[in-house]
């Protein structure tokens, strides 16, 4: 399926070089293709094939060539037309989540084998008694060399090679495809592990080699080994990933840049991907992020929520005064943490794909179990026979049968398996007719999500009420309504083309390097020139990979920040400084600001001490005019007809309308169905909708 969006500034021109973002979802990938010179943009969507992820990317790709062949005029055709192809993916977090990586070995300091397992003694449910875990790389494969540093760096012990090199046999004897090396404090000192690095890689077979300084060189032994692991376990999967497209892609014709999105939001280089996937944790969603922060900036709401609601999983996110918010680490599942700064994403298993099922207490449960896309929903006829979100939807008449999601790659949705699979498995379990217990399927998976958002928002010291609420993926905008209720925010966006959103954030990304180095020291004892330098050189090493991405950027911008605390503290606050202010009087005001902004007070008379310098370097790429959005209409369609829709225990006759056909300022009041080729908009009676000048949909309540 392709979609013309609409031509600005000049006329098509097919030799117009193509940037190309590309999202691989559970169930479709989705590809915005943008020709810059043009000012001409189009979406592309095809199913995604689980577990071969390359198939699916490789489709797309084919779909964008065909339609650029198909054009008029001369010039570069076909793949050879992409100057650049930005790839959100989820191979390596797909990769974690069901434990398909490569057989791992650690070569560690003696005595700290068990640090993996150990953990920070937490446990996989908070209140219980009782936890299973199990390492991603077993006891066995965990081997011990003498070597000491201490922790203000002091040489202790030099590293025994040969105990280093055998322990590196006796891993690929184990048939390891890939090993960490991690000396304890070799973040202060990391002349122990460089040794030792350089003695696996003399004998390893292959570049799957990962030293914990190289990934992560800041204090706290836990955080950085599992970093380290979990970066060493991906390097054979998403490397040879990312390779397969390179050669398809080569044999495609295409001779530009290939880029990955990072979990912080910017893109890398293929080979940094494949060198440090640990990265490309939440790729996918953090593209998405990234694109709704751009849209809603643009529509003039520097606040918004966002809400990814594809066929598996619902993601929520908080944009504040224009910016994604970043942590310095998450778990990818209990036990796997990965530290690097990445986008405040939080994650549950409520797709459309969410199945529903009574528990044995006789109580509704909508997810994590998901349908997925093969077989997919029990409206799909592919053998499903269990209830889901988008069966409730379907039979509820939230979702045309005869218009499905996905631009028609299914002929028609099933109805009456719908009907049976939710009566068979909720109706009659709950004594309920089929509509009431659709409707209580949704009820179920809209109190799931909304208390996503609270947790993003009124959890974390933010009014939701503050904030305008964005959805977007397949399913979002099927729900936005019943969030903004729950929820309590007061303007809803979708976006023009919402079901491929993350595919346009791979777009807008920006190119970005992060590097920390722990300092260790008071702020009162500082070394202000040494400082200065470590930045230079942080600058330094940054600014090489952005050119070695062959990347052109319109400016390089830089982020310095200081995780500090008060002594006796162990949680740090990070803070931001410039260049002009990096002295000793400089950053104790951004701490003093920072502090009190989070907690309402400073500690005055208690020492401040500096952990971990961070710094970011950014290369802002080329932007493109959200106005090639803008709708191409003036005057306000005919309404395709109506449709019964079930809601709030009653049917209501509701308006269908053609989305993309409704010009800028046009109006629609709920009960409504606004279908277009990537999602449907389900506007609840007592609701408004207006198309504002970029094309994407303002929803507000109407006046009691």
């Amino acid at each position: 399926m392709s979609t013309e969006i609409k031509a600005v500034n000049g006329t098509a021109n097919n030799a117009a070089p193509l940037v190309v973002g590309v999202d691989v979802g559970g169930t479709f990938t989705d590809l915005f293709v943008l020709d810059e010179a043009a000012g001409q943009a189009r979406i592309v969507k095809v199913p995604s094939t689980r577990g071969e992820e390359a198939r699916g990317f490789m489709h797309g790709i084919e779909r964008v060539a065909g339609d650029t062949n198909a054009g008029a005029g001369s010039g570069a055709r076909g793949a050879s037309a992409i100057a650049t192809i930005v790839h959100g993916t989820t191979v390596g977090t797909n990769a974690l989540l069901e434990r398909k990586i490569a057989r791992t070995g650690i070569i560690t300091t003696a005595g700290f084998r068990d640090v993996l397992e150990m953990r920070r003694r937490d446990r996989p449910a908070t209140w219980g008694l009782r936890g299973d875990f199990t390492p991603v790389v077993p006891r066995n494969l965990r081997i011990e060399v003498d070597e000491r540093v201490l922790a203000d760096g002091t040489m202790h012990t030099d590293v025994d090679l040969q105990q280093v090199r055998a322990a590196a046999q006796a891993l690929l004897d184990a048939d390891c495809e890939a090993v960490c090396v991690f000396f304890v404090n070799a973040y202060a000192n990391p002349l122990n592990e460089q040794r030792a690095v350089a003695a696996v890689r003399a004998l390893w077979p292959n570049a799957n080699v990962t030293a914990a300084t190289e990934v992560l060189p800041e204090i706290r032994e836990f955080e950085r080994c599992s970093t380290a692991t979990l970066n060493a376990a991906l390097q054979p999967v998403v490397g040879s990933y990312l390779a397969r497209l390179e050669r398809d892609l080569q044999a495609q014709g295409f001779g530009g840049e290939l880029l990955v999105v990072q979990s912080n939001g910017g893109i890398m280089s293929r080979q940094t991907a494949s060198d440090v996937p640990v990265r490309t944790a939440l790729s996918g969603p953090a593209a998405g992020v990234i694109a709704c922060a751009a849209i809603a900036r643009a529509a003039g709401f520097p606040n918004v929520v966002t809400g990814d609601m594809g066929g598996t999983s619902f993601d929520v996110s908080l944009v504040s005064g224009g910016e994604a918010s970043l942590s310095a680490q998450t778990s990818i599942d209990f036990g796997m943490v990965v530290r690097s700064p990445m986008i405040q994403i939080e994650t549950i298993g409520a797709g459309g794909g969410s199945i529903a099922s009574v528990d044995a207490g006789g109580l509704l449960q909508v997810g994590p179990e998901s349908a997925g896309s093969n077989p997919g929903p029990a409206c799909y006829g592919r053998g499903n026979t269990r209830p889901t979100v988008t069966d409730a939807n379907v039979l509820l008449g939230r979702i045309a049968a005869d218009r499905p999601l996905g631009g028609g790659l299914l002929a028609k949705l099933d109805t009456q398996r719908a009907a049976e699979a939710i009566r068979e498995h909720v109706a009659a379990p709950l004594g309920l007719d089929p509509f009431a217990a659709a409707e209580a399927i949704l009820t179920v998976a809209n109190a799931r999500m909304a208390g996503a958002i609270r947790l993003v928002s009124i959890e974390r010291g933010h009014d939701p009420r503050q904030f305008a609420y964005m959805p977007f993926g397949g399913g979002g905008a099927l729900h936005v309504c019943a969030m903004m209720r729950e929820v309590g925010t007061t303007t809803g966006i979708v976006p023009r083309y919402p079901g491929v959103t993350s595919a346009l954030g791979c777009v807008i990304a920006d190119m970005r390097h992060d590097s920390v180095q722990t300092l260790n020291q008071p702020l009162a004892a500082l070394d202000i020139d040494d400082l200065r330098a470590r930045v230079d050189t942080m600058a330094q090493a940054c600014q090489q990979r952005l050119d070695s991405a062959g990347v052109r950027f319109d400016a390089v911008r830089e982020a310095i920040e200081l995780d500090m605390l008060y002594v006796g503290q162990s949680h740090t606050v990070r803070v931001p400084v410039v260049r002009d202010a990096l002295d000793r009087t400089g950053i104790a005001r951004a701490f003093e600001s920072v502090y009190r902004d989070a907690f309402g007070r400073t500690l005055d008379g208690i020492p401040v001490r500096i952990m971990n310098l961070r710094y970011a370097r950014i290369g802002v790429r080329p932007k493109f005019d959200l106005a090639v959005l803008a709708p191409q209409t003036r005057e306000m369609p005919a309404p395709l007809g109506t449709q019964q829709v079930y809601h709030a225990g009653q049917w209501w006759q509701a308006t269908r309308y053609e989305r993309l056909a409704l010009p800028v300022d046009a109006r629609v009041s709920g009960p409504a169905i606004l279908e277009q080729s990537d999602t449907t908009i389900w506007l609840e009676p007592g609701f408004s909708a207006r198309v504002d000048a970029l094309g994407n949909l303002l929803i507000t309540r109407d006046a009691c």
